[in-house]
C-alpha cells in the first residue's frame, strides 16, 4: 500500500487531469442511460400479470391502454381528435362510440349500458380507450400520451398507469437538479462548521461530485435504471461517502504535524491509513446495499448495484482524486484554516456513562412500542394517491371515478374461440361481483347493437392472435383490499370458463407486487443482518459484539419506522424494504467506531467504565458530524420533493441517521458496560483479560489484589 500511496502523491497532477477528462465519458454515459419510470416493470416476468402482458403485446399487438376523457367537444370534433390519436405511431387502436356505431345513428337508440360506457352528462364529457402497440409505460407510450395531451390541451385528461408514469417522469426531471443542489448546500454547511478550513468542504464536494458522476455514467452498462435510483443515487452517495473525505483530511493533518515540512510523505502515510479505515467502514455500507439485490422485486437489485458501485467509486476517489486536490491546493487550504467550531463534548460523554442505567431503562421501555410501531406502519402501493392533485393523471383519475364510476380497470384475456354464449354468461357473472361498474367484451357489445351497425374493425380490435379481450371497470382503488378481493373473485369466474385465461392490468399487477414485496422484506432484512453480522465478527473478532451492535442499530431502525405509525404517516412500500438495509449498513459504522476504541482501551489496561468513557468521548464528535451530515444530505430533499416516494424515503433516511446517532451515543455505552464480562469471554483477542489475577477486570478486595500483583 505504501508504494501505491507514494505513486498517487508523485503523479497527483496527471491523476487530477485524468479524473477531469474521465468526466466527459461519464457525462455521456449518464445522458445515454435510460431512466425507467414504471415501478411495475420490475416485477418478475414469470407471474401471471406479467406473462399476460407479454402475451397481449406479442400475440395481440397491444401492450397497454389508457382512458382518455374529453370535455366540451361535440361528436364531430371528438371523432376528428380520435382520428388524430390513431395517427400516432405507437397507438394501435382507439375505442370510442363511433367504433361501435356510425355517428349518424343517434346515441339515444343505444342501450343504456353502451351509452354510459362512453358518455357522462355530469361534465359533458366522453370517454375513449386508447390501446398502445407497446407496454403502457414504455418510452413510446409515454411520448404518445404527451402528444395526445398537446392535441387538445386542457380538454383532454388521460388516466391509467402510463399517464401516471408520464407525470412522475416530468415531475422528477423538473426536480432532479434541485435534489443535488439542496443536498450539496446543506452538507457543505455541516462540513464548514465541522471542519477547520472554510475551503476544504469545496474540495470534498468536488471529489464526491466526481465519484457521483462516474457512478451515474457507468450505469449505462446496465442499460437502464429506475427513476427512484436516479433520484436517490447522488443524494445517498453524498450522504454515505462524505465521511471518507473527512478521514483523509484528519489523517493528513495529523501526519503533517508529525512530519513537518514534508507534506508529500504526510499524504502518502495518510492515504494508507485512510484506505484501511475507509475500506473497513465501507464494507458494511456495501453489504447493506447488496442485500437489496436479493429482492424478487428487481427494483432492489437496481438500487443495490448502483449504490454499492457508488460507495466503491467513492472510496477510490477519496484515495486518489482528493489527495491530488489537497496537495495541489495546499497553500490556499492553509490560508483558510480556523479553529474548530464544535466545542468539546467530554462533559456530555461523562454524563452519559455515569447515568448509563437510565439510558438502559429507556431502551427497554422503548423497545416494545418501537417493535409494535414498526410492524403496524401503514404502507401504500398506489402512486396516484400521493401525487400532487394538479397533475393531469390525478385529475383524470378523479374525473373517471366521479363521472364514470371507474377507479381501476382489469383486462380479461380469454381464448378467441370461446362461444358467444359463454362469453356473455361470464361477463354477466363478472358484472355481479362487488365493485364492478362495467364489463365489456365483443360478444356483450354485439348482443346490444344490431349486427349491421357493428364495424368490422371492432371485431379485429377485440379478437386477434388467438385471444379476445374484455375490459372490466371497477369502483375500487388499486392496491386496496377490496380490489384485491375483486381480482380473486374475477379469477374464480374466469377459471370456470377458460382455465388458461388471464387477468392483467395495474390492479392485478399491484396485487402481485404486494405479495412479493411482503416476502422480500423478510428475506432482505434477514440477509442484511446476516451479512453485517459476519462482517463485524471478522472485524472485531468477537461473537457477542456483533449481536450487541446489530441489536442497537436494529432498535434504531424499529424506532425510525415505528415513528411513522405513531405519526399516522403512510409510507411507500419500497421504503419498508430498503430503509432497514440502508440504515443498518450505513450507520452501524458509528457503533463499530466506538466499540473498536472500547476494545483498545480495555486491552490497554483500563477498566470497563474508563474504557467506555474514553471510547465515547473520542468517538462522539465523529459520530455527530457523520450523522448530521447524512441528515443534512437527505432531509432537504425530503422536504422539497413533490414525488412522495422520493420524499418519504429521504425523510426516513434522514430521521434514521439521527435515531442511530442517539442510539449509539446514549444506549450502546450502557450495553457495553452491562455486557462487558460477556464481551471479554467471547472476544478472541481479549484473552488476557480473562485471567483471575487481572485486577483490571475483577473487582477484588485491596489485599487480595496486592497478593495477585505480587504473584
Amino acid at each position: 500500500m505504501r508504494k501505491m500511496s507514494r505513486a498517487i502523491v508523485k503523479f497527483r497532477v496527471p491523476i487530477l487531469i485524468l479524473s477531469v477528462l474521465l468526466l466527459i465519458p461519464a457525462f455521456i454515459g449518464m445522458v445515454n442511460t435510460r431512466i425507467n419510470y414504471d415501478i411495475l416493470s420490475y416485477l418478475p416476468g414469470d407471474i401471471d400479470s406479467m406473462k399476460g402482458q407479454d402475451i397481449m403485446l406479442e400475440d395481440f399487438g397491444k401492450g397497454g391502454f389508457a382512458y382518455v376523457i374529453v370535455e366540451g367537444m361535440d361528436d364531430k370534433n371528438v371523432a376528428e381528435l380520435k382520428a388524430q390519436f390513431e395517427q400516432i405511431d405507437v397507438v394501435s387502436d382507439v375505442v370510442w362510440y363511433d367504433s361501435i356505431a356510425d355517428l349518424s345513428i343517434p346515441k339515444e337508440v343505444l342501450p343504456d349500458d353502451v351509452y354510459q360506457i362512453f358518455n357522462s352528462d355530469k361534465d359533458d364529457s366522453t370517454l375513449m380507450m386508447v390501446f398502445f402497440a407497446s407496454t403502457g409505460s414504455s418510452d413510446e407510450s409515454l411520448e404518445a400520451i404527451a402528444q395526445m395531451r398537446k392535441m387538445a390541451d386542457k380538454q383532454v385528461f388521460t388516466a391509467g398507469m402510463g399517464a401516471v408514469v408520464e407525470d412522475i417522469k416530468n415531475l422528477t426531471i423538473e426536480e432532479m437538479t434541485m435534489y443535488v443542489i439542496i443536498a450539496v448546500i446543506l452538507m457543505s454547511i455541516v462540513l464548514a462548521v465541522a471542519m477547520d478550513s472554510f475551503l476544504i468542504p469545496v474540495f470534498f464536494m468536488l471529489n464526491i461530485g466526481m465519484s457521483i458522476l462516474y457512478n451515474l455514467g457507468t450505469n449505462q452498462i446496465q442499460g437502464q435504471i429506475s427513476f427512484v435510483t436516479q433520484a436517490l443515487a447522488a443524494v445517498l452517495q453524498l450522504a454515505v461517502t462524505a465521511d471518507y473525505s473527512i478521514f483523509l483530511w484528519h489523517s493528513y493533518k495529523e501526519q503533517k504535524e508529525q512530519i513537518p515540512g514534508n507534506k508529500n510523505e504526510a499524504m502518502a502515510i495518510a492515504i494508507g491509513q485512510t484506505f484501511t479505515s475507509v475500506v473497513s467502514s465501507s464494507v458494511t455500507t456495501v453489504a447493506g446495499f447488496l442485500a437489496l439485490c436479493f429482492m424478487t422485486f428487481t427494483l432492489g437489485l437496481d438500487i443495490g448495484i448502483v449504490m454499492a458501485k457508488g460507495v466503491v467509486l467513492g472510496v477510490i476517489c477519496t484515495i486518489t482524486v482528493l489527495p491530488a486536490m489537497i496537495l495541489i491546493f495546499d497553500k490556499p487550504l492553509e490560508k483558510t484554516m480556523h479553529r474548530e467550531l464544535i466545542p468539546s463534548l467530554d462533559k456530555i460523554s461523562n454524563f452519559i456513562v455515569k447515568h448509563s442505567w437510565v439510558f438502559l431503562i429507556v431502551f427497554l421501555a422503548l423497545l416494545p412500542p418501537a417493535i409494535y410501531g414498526e410492524t403496524h406502519t401503514d404502507v401504500y402501493y398506489n402512486l396516484t394517491d400521493t401525487l400532487p392533485t394538479d397533475l393531469n393523471s390525478v385529475m383524470a383519475s378523479s374525473k373517471l371515478s366521479e363521472d364514470y364510476g371507474i377507479t381501476s380497470s382489469h383486462i380479461i384475456m380469454v381464448d378467441e374461440d370461446m362461444s358467444a354464449a359463454d362469453a356473455n354468461m361470464m361477463m354477466n357473472e363478472m358484472k355481479k361481483v362487488d365493485g364492478v361498474k362495467m364489463a365489456v367484451g365483443l360478444d356483450s357489445v354485439l348482443g346490444m347493437v344490431p349486427d349491421e351497425a357493428v364495424p368490422e374493425r371492432l371485431t379485429k380490435l377485440l379478437k386477434n392472435g388467438g385471444w379476445q379481450i374484455m375490459v372490466v371497470g371497477s369502483e375500487y382503488k388499486v392496491a386496496s383490499p377490496e380490489v384485491n378481493a375483486q381480482v380473486d373473485a374475477l379469477s374464480d369466474i374466469l377459471e370456470k370458463y377458460d382455465k388458461n385465461g388471464m387477468i392483467i392490468g395495474e390492479a392485478a399487477a399491484t396485487k402481485d407486487l404486494i405479495n412479493i414485496t411482503d416476502r422480500d422484506f423478510k428475506i432482505v432484512n434477514a440477509i442484511s443482518i446476516a451479512m453485517v453480522f459476519v462482517i463485524i465478527i471478522f472485524a472485531l473478532k468477537s461473537v457477542s459484539l456483533p449481536i450487541i451492535l446489530v441489536s442497537a442499530i436494529e432498535f434504531a431502525v424499529f424506532v425510525n419506522m415505528g415513528l411513522s405509525c405513531y405519526l399516522n404517516t403512510t409510507i411507500p412500500f419500497i421504503a419498508s424494504v430498503v430503509i432497514g438495509c440502508i440504515q443498518l449498513g450505513a450507520t452501524v459504522d458509528y457503533a463499530i467506531l466506538m466499540t473498536t476504541r472500547y476494545k483498545s482501551e480495555r486491552l490497554a489496561g483500563k477498566d470497563k467504565n474508563e474504557a467506555v468513557s474514553i471510547a465515547l468521548s473520542t468517538s462522539i464528535k465523529s459520530i455527530l458530524v457523520s450523522a448530521v451530515g447524512f441528515f443534512a444530505a437527505t432531509f432537504g430533499v425530503g422536504v422539497y420533493s413533490r414525488v412522495d416516494m422520493i420524499s418519504q424515503i429521504c425523510t426516513l433516511l434522514s430521521r434514521g441517521a439521527l435515531v442511530s446517532m442517539v442510539t449509539v451515543i446514549c444506549i450502546l455505552p450502557a450495553m457495553l458496560l452491562l455486557l462487558d464480562k460477556v464481551i471479554v469471554y467471547t472476544t478472541h483477542d481479549m484473552k488476557s483479560l480473562r485471567k483471575t489475577k487481572d485486577t483490571r477486570y475483577y473487582k477484588l478486595p485491596p489485599v487480595q489484589a496486592t497478593v495477585n500483583e505480587q504473584n
